[in-house]
């Protein structure tokens, strides 16, 4: 793909900067992609399809809804499929590019594919790595470049939802509903809309359960559909408890089936490991996990938590045979995972300073914060900055985690050797730096700091954009409790979007020697035996 790619001058300019492709067996399903819409973009027009990918005014079904004119650009697609293939494959293999390329082709004549490209489309323009630029001819207004392209996404997404609502998709499920399904959700996700990304996913693994996507049984070996079904179905896996994890909500999905085959192609094999390697790291959240974090903090045992720390440890090998994207979704995943443990053990009462385990002790969060620095500073930015909002707020829960400890404990700043004030302020600065400092925790990191720590908040300090204060003020989760950290920060703003944070009592802190003792710590005034609480939205995604 050239570096810039521009539509022509009848339609909405879209100016696209990208980077390398991929090499290998990708970039050739891709090249053939391009050359196969090239070829579709020169044959003439006809009374059934104005553009040469197949949509326009054609047959689209007995009861299917209108399309809008000019909405799905063949542009657009093609900037959109391409870039799906060359960044998110590794990480999402559950499309395969020769039928991909054929749907596009052929989307005029299925409502179902037509709903598979909008959705897929609508996921790949808000991600911040397709920088696309559109501006609208004889507009007074003139938005943001973000502006602009949240506002595409949520046209892409309304015209998905109300296409595909057109026809029954829900008394007789495709696997191809499944994806629709799944890529509105990531779409939602990426607008920061959770509860809408939360129904949709939730959608997705209905629809996977009715097909049996679920149940071994249903796996015929040698199967492509089923290798891909898989795929899609351990995917759904990971973001439901990702999710589920960050909101306090049940699971549904368990472990039922196999994992897919490696396959003998190195890129497949690659995006394969990737997955498995997410999976194994999910796997440790379990129905006592989920039933301990949600409510019932009696069946937690320092044994129990030590144990699933270990596990965390055990799911990876020392050195992952991987993409650098995958690996900063996984370490970082890991990483996090370890926070979530620890705030349950903080919570039961578990800590001790004389525990022979770093991950059993009160300042381990610091540990944490040092590998997630050194495990971002060893990776390139766009290996980061492709996970989107997923990954920013991991980061901001070890941040926030890391703020909380620093004001209860003794730390040593009179020596010059890195420590948590330096790995604050790197993930301060990381945070302001993806999507360009846009996501709505530049802001609400900074309120933590300040009314957390407000000696050291000047030395935080950083100009905070218009887009990220827009962002708090216009998201779907509602206003907040005061009390929005894990232990005694009150939120930014009073409408500040929740986020999910650890708010333990007096009484849950055991073993703490007076020179540590957390004196500020108030009570949950609600339940004094709910030492966890969930204060809203964050993701995951």
């Amino acid at each position: 793909m050239p570096a810039i790619v521009e539509r022509s001058a009848a339609t909405e300019p879209i100016h696209v900067i990208t980077k390398k492709g991929p090499k290998g067996s990708r970039a050739k399903v891709i090249s053939e992609l391009r050359k196969t819409q090239e070829h579709e973009l020169a044959r003439p027009s006809s009374s059934s399809s104005k553009d040469g990918l197949g949509f326009g005014d054609g047959p689209l079904g007995s009861h299917a809804s209108p399309r809008t004119p000019g909405l799905l650009t063949p542009d657009l697609i093609k900037i959109c499929v391409s870039y799906f293939f060359e960044q998110f494959y590794t990480t999402m293999p559950i499309l395969q590019s020769g039928r991909m390329r054929q749907t596009v082709i052929e989307m005029n004549l299925s409502t179902e594919d037509y709903c598979l490209v909008s959705s897929l489309c609508a996921f790949v323009i808000i991600q911040p790595g397709l920088q696309v630029q559109m501006q609208r001819a004889g507009d007074s207004y003139r938005a943001s470049p973000m502006q602009q392209v949240v506002a595409q996404c949520l046209r892409l997404v309304e015209e998905t939802v109300r296409v595909w609502n057109s026809y029954d998709h829900k008394d007789n499920p495709t696997l191809t509903d499944v994806l629709i399904a799944f890529f509105l959700s990531a779409a939602y996700f990426g607008l920061e809309k959770a509860n809408a990304a939360w129904i949709h996913l939730r959608e997705a693994i209905t629809l996977a359960q009715l097909l049996g996507m679920h149940d071994e049984g249903t796996y015929v070996p040698g199967d492509i559909d089923g290798a891909c079904r898989r795929r899609l179905f351990w995917l759904l896996f990971v973001s439901e408890r990702g999710f589920a994890l960050h909101k306090h909500r049940p699971l549904t999905l368990h472990a039922t089936i196999d994992f897919p085959p490696m396959g003998e192609d190195e890129g497949e094999a690659v995006a394969i490991r990737g997955l498995l390697y997410l999976s194994n790291l999910f796997r440790t959240i379990d129905d006592k996990f989920s039933r301990v974090w949600n409510t019932a903090r009696s069946e937690c045992s320092p044994t129990w938590l030590a144990g699933l720390q270990r596990q965390l440890t055990d799911a990876l090998p020392p050195e992952l045979n991987c993409t650098e994207a995958q690996e900063a979704d996984i370490r970082i995943t890991q990483q996090w995972l370890r926070i979530v443990v620890w705030q349950m053990s903080t919570a039961s009462g578990c800590l001790s300073s004389t525990s022979p385990d770093a991950f059993m002790g009160f300042t381990y969060p610091i540990d944490v914060s040092k590998e997630v620095v050194d495990i971002t500073r060893r990776l390139p930015q766009p290996a980061l900055e492709v996970h989107g909002i997923g990954l920013i707020e991991k980061l901001f829960d070890v941040a926030c985690t890391l703020t909380d400890v620093m004001s209860c404990v003794p730390i040593d700043t009179g020596t010059f050797e890195v420590g948590p004030r330096d790995y604050l302020a790197h993930l301060l600065n990381l945070i302001s730096t993806l999507r360009r400092g846009e996501s709505r925790y530049v802001a609400l990191l900074q309120g933590k700091i300040r009314d957390t720590l407000p000696t050291m908040a000047t030395a935080f300090a950083l100009p905070i954009p218009a887009a990220s204060l827009e962002r708090i003020m216009s998201t779907d989760e509602g206003s907040v409790s005061t009390n929005s950290s894990p232990y005694n920060s009150p939120s930014l703003l009073a409408a500040t979007p929740r986020y999910p944070v650890l708010q333990a009592s007096s009484a849950s802190i055991t073993s703490v020697p007076a020179s540590m003792a957390f004196s500020n710590v108030p009570t949950v005034p609600a339940d004094p035996n709910y030492r966890v609480q969930q204060f809203g939205d964050g993701y995951h995604v």
